[in-house]
């Protein structure tokens, strides 16, 4: 079963609010919250929720 989060293991996304490229470590479901949550490697004592990340287009 495919599973419903945006953002996969190793992908190179964007913080929306620096714009600074980030790669996902690990993501998991909140289920009180109902949405996902993510860690990347260069802050992996934070975590983000889908709406602070984006995909980096390709230009």
């Amino acid at each position: 079963m495919k599973s419903k989060n945006k953002f996969e293991y190793n992908q190179k996304v964007k913080l929306r609010s620096t714009g600074e490229p980030v790669t996902i470590n690990k993501w998991s479901y909140v289920e009180n919250m109902k949405r996902y949550s993510y860690t990347v490697e260069e802050y992996p004592n934070t975590f983000y929720f889908e709406e602070e990340l984006e995909e980096i287009s390709a230009d």
